[in-house]
């Protein structure tokens, strides 16, 4: 399986996270400063240390998001390495942030990070790991909340787009479905059977899909019109050769334009 990665994407998210960072510590360094230097200016000294806290997990939290290694997209390419040679995984190129696009369809893969033991149980998600987990969570770690709305969320914003692009009728045939990814190696699926979406670990999913991706549920011109539509990023080398050839074929037009004159 081919992939491509939203560099300048992945690269703004990852200066959000330092800039955010910073700004958080230097409101923190100025709360300290003011309850030391100024004892009766306590209050702003408190609105400086909450602010700047809050700012700090902000960027901890993009940074746990997009920096930490393996990366989501590092992990999805190892995991589905050999399978599905006809499809394409975008990360963060699409409306969705991970997207296989081929003959077999489109899949939405969410990928969560959360560790602990993880189960879905009379309709609700639930999470566990004693007082670590607790302490992660003081410190940025997302909550695990409620997976299958986000899953709904992102294959939302697939539909849309389709829809936008081809139309409802021609967008109804193609097939949309999700896979939930909980890429932690800490994380530990105990019984996620009934859950709404197929739930899984990275060393699942070549399995999962080896025999799905075979499917030829998509024509070859139904597959490039799905990329056409939901594909938002291009890598570099590509944007330029388009370019080009828009700049071709607008000076073949005016050649043409000019001798018919």
């Amino acid at each position: 399986m081919r992939s491509e990665l939203n560099q300048s994407f992945l690269e703004k998210q990852l200066k959000l996270a330092q800039r955010t960072s910073l700004i958080g510590l230097a409101l923190f360094a100025v709360g300290i400063y003011l309850t030391f230097a100024y004892p009766k200016a306590v209050l702003w000294a408190f609105v400086a240390l909450i602010v700047g806290f809050l700012v700090s997990q902000i960027g901890i939290y993009f940074g746990n998001r997009y920096g930490r290694r393996p990366r989501a997209d590092q992990v999805l390419d190892q995991a589905l390495k050999g399978v599905g040679e006809k499809h394409t995984l975008y990360h963060y190129a699409t409306p969705a942030g991970h997207v296989i696009i081929g003959p077999s369809g489109v899949w939405v893969l969410v990928v969560k990070y959360q560790q602990g033991r993880i189960r879905y149980h009379k309709g609700k998600w639930r999470q566990k790991g004693g007082p670590v987990l607790w302490y992660l969570r003081l410190f940025a770690q997302e909550g695990l909340g409620r997976p299958d709305v986000e899953v709904e969320e992102e294959v939302k914003l697939i539909r849309k787009a389709l829809v936008e692009a081809l139309g409802e009728e021609e967008a109804a045939a193609v097939p949309v479905e999700p896979v939930l990814v909980f890429t932690s190696p800490k994380a530990v699926l105990e019984d996620v059977s009934e859950a709404p979406v197929p739930t899984l670990k990275p060393e699942d999913l070549k399995g999962f899909f080896r025999e799905r991706l075979k499917q030829k549920r998509l024509t070859p011109e139904q597959v490039r019109r799905v990329r056409e539509a939901l594909v938002l990023y291009k890598p570099p080398k590509k944007a330029a050769e388009d370019a080009a050839s828009a700049k071709a074929s607008k000076a073949k037009r005016g050649a043409k334009a000019k001798k018919k004159g």
